[in-house]
């Protein structure tokens, strides 16, 4: 390969690669700047949930597993509020690296129903 080619393929190479930090740079950016709203909406589905709780069917036990739902969406909306992307994407690297059979299981559940949706549209 001529010694120019060789360049030009590392001068494109070093351009994708800032395209896709730039990119990557501008998701992480709108994600922190939602990430109020999504804390949010996190509270308010737990606080219906809770005051809803001891309405639903089922009796004490769907009432006490309702009330936990509520609580585990509490506890998410203030981890959305107190944790910036790069923050939320080192702990699931830190949970990946301690369960990484069940991170696997996990995404590729959730790449089958992704995939599985968009078959359906």
């Amino acid at each position: 390969m001529p010694t120019n080619s060789i360049t030009e393929h590392d001068d494109v190479s070093t351009q994708f690669k800032d395209k896709v930090a730039s990119v990557g740079r501008a998701a992480g950016e709108k994600i922190d700047a939602n990430r109020q709203v999504a804390a949010s909406g996190l509270e308010n589905a737990a606080s219906t949930l809770h005051e809803n709780a001891d309405s639903l069917p089922g009796g004490e036990k769907v009432s006490e597993m309702a009330h936990a739902a509520a609580d585990k969406l509490g506890a998410t909306a203030d981890y959305v509020r107190q944790h910036d992307v790069s923050g939320m994407a080192a702990d699931l690297e830190r949970v990946v690296r301690k369960n990484p059979g069940p991170a696997l299981l996990t995404a590729a559940v959730i790449g089958f129903l992704v995939g599985r949706a968009m078959s359906n549209d």
